[in-house]
């Protein structure tokens, strides 16, 4: 069982520069959203801790004549995701907005506040007749990566841990009922019963390696199996590799043993 392709998601989430989560819709009727967030996050409440959030409206194919601003919240902040403003949405849904307490952001306040015009440019001082000095050259940009999180304790049922922006390396079991999140991968050296969910914001090549493979649901950026029927024979307590294979617009689980030896 997997989640449908990007191309068909209603609903994506990117980081941004202003410590907000970016909620990309390309749905707004609550009931679908509703089936896309369960698909993505395994049905899991509190996902997103009370992060902040800007709904982004942009992609949608086409602007709703309407929006239920009240179900689309209440659906959002079941997540725990806290929408504090909009942007890209059609001028005619804009007062809808306001009223539901969200701020306009990415431009459309300036424009909107006042129907007053942008101010002038200030005009520039005379340059000064002098050469200027060659600039010295820039130094490479420094990627910053977030750190590994190590649990070295057994999570136990109704537990759950988030490592954001990294790795996330248990090294001992998760028991059924408890879930690990990792923005990055998911490495387990104990009995991984609960649930794993890698790539949580969408790195696609993410993977879950575990020693003791007997999870309830495993997902990479969005796309999941459960395990209803019980662990396929082949991987059911012994070590296990999971990632995403297939083109980006089709990803599909693998799920394969993993040689230790």
């Amino acid at each position: 069982m997997t989640q449908a392709s990007s191309a068909a998601r209603a609903i994506e989430f990117r980081n941004a520069a202003l410590g907000a989560t970016i909620a990309v819709l390309h749905e707004t009727e609550p009931p679908a959203l509703a089936d896309a967030l369960h698909k993505m996050l395994g049905g899991m409440p509190d996902f997103f801790n009370g992060e902040a959030a800007v709904l982004d409206f942009g992609a949608l194919a086409a602007q709703p004549a309407r929006i239920d601003w009240a179900g689309l919240l209440s659906l959002l902040r079941r997540y725990q995701l806290q929408p504090m403003g909009v942007r890209n949405l059609a001028p005619e849904l804009v007062e809808g907005a306001r009223r539901a307490g969200l701020a306009l952001l990415d431009g459309a306040e300036l424009r909107d506040r006042q129907g007053a015009a942008p101010a002038a440019a200030p005009t520039p001082a005379p340059a000064r007749v002098e050469p200027a000095p060659q600039p010295a050259p820039a130094p490479a940009p420094t990627t910053i990566r977030a750190g590994t999180m190590f649990i070295e304790r057994p999570l136990r049922s109704g537990q759950q841990v988030y490592a954001r922006g990294g790795d996330l390396v248990v090294l001992a079991g998760v028991s059924h009922g408890a879930e690990v999140i990792a923005d990055g991968s998911i490495h387990c050296y104990g009995p991984l019963r609960g649930r794993a969910l890698a790539g949580a914001q969408g790195d696609s090549a993410a993977r879950i390696i575990a020693t003791n493979f007997g999870p309830e649901l495993v997902s990479i950026a969005g796309v999941y199996r459960t395990f209803e029927k019980g662990i396929p024979e082949h991987l059911a307590g012994r070590a296990a590799h999971v990632r995403l294979t297939g083109p980006a617009n089709d990803h599909k689980l693998d799920l394969q043993p993993l040689q230790l030896d």
